[in-house]
């Protein structure tokens, strides 16, 4: 591992699909592009059961690359799947639940942090992570203003880490990575044109190696 450790890192979200196969394809292409911290697998509109079968596939592609598999959705489908952890996309309510049933068996994180006071009531139940942004609210190229305003404001003075949803252009993990925060989530950036996807990850990679702010011990 080079000095990754100390600088913003990458979470992945694998974009939407029925065909498992294609999905393991794109996953470990994407992994191979260099470091990754985790890997969230939405349920989308999947079925519990089929959801189950993508699940099994897809967290051991994404563990043996040594990034930590997130299930966002049933969380039965994280211990039986054997992932790292789950990744919560509803508000409070939901993300005290999963801390009660799964921390720190499971990592926990998420939230959907939508304002300061939001973000601090989830900060209270000490997760692994607070989420700014949502998974597939990256429509623009650049990550939304909110939530890098959010993600300054809270690096300054949480120490909870925090993961801000980048933009649609992978350039975007930069403006991430200027407000402090730990993790920028990318899904289109890097998967829009799956055969292209290593190749995002380590220029993006490379661009944050070179200009991320690195943090303090």
């Amino acid at each position: 591992m080079t000095g990754t450790e100390n600088r913003c890192r990458l979470m992945l979200i694998l974009p939407e699909g029925n065909d498992i196969a294609a999905r393991q394809t794109m996953l470990e292409d994407a992994l191979r592009g260099g470091d990754v911290a985790s890997v969230v697998l939405p349920q989308y509109g999947l079925e519990d059961g089929l959801f189950q079968k993508h699940a099994e596939a897809l967290v051991p592609v994404v563990q043996k690359a040594g990034a930590a598999a997130l299930i966002e959705g049933d969380t039965r489908v994280a211990g039986r799947a054997k992932a790292d952890g789950i990744h919560i996309a509803g508000g409070f309510d939901a993300l005290a639940e999963a801390m009660e049933k799964h921390s720190p068996k499971l990592i926990v994180g998420g939230g959907n942090a939508k304002d300061r006071h939001g973000a601090l009531g989830m900060g209270d139940l000490a997760p692994d992570y607070i989420f700014f942004g949502k998974v597939g609210g990256d429509i623009k190229p650049e990550a939304h203003p909110k939530n890098l305003a959010l993600a300054e404001w809270w690096a300054s003075m949480v120490e909870v880490p925090c993961v801000v949803m980048g933009g649609t252009d992978p350039q975007s993990a930069l403006a991430v990575a200027e407000t402090g925060a730990e993790f920028v989530a990318l899904c289109q950036a890097v998967f829009a044109e799956p055969q292209n996807a290593a190749q995002v990850v380590a220029t993006v990679n490379a661009l944050l190696d070179e200009k991320a702010p690195r943090f303090e011990d």
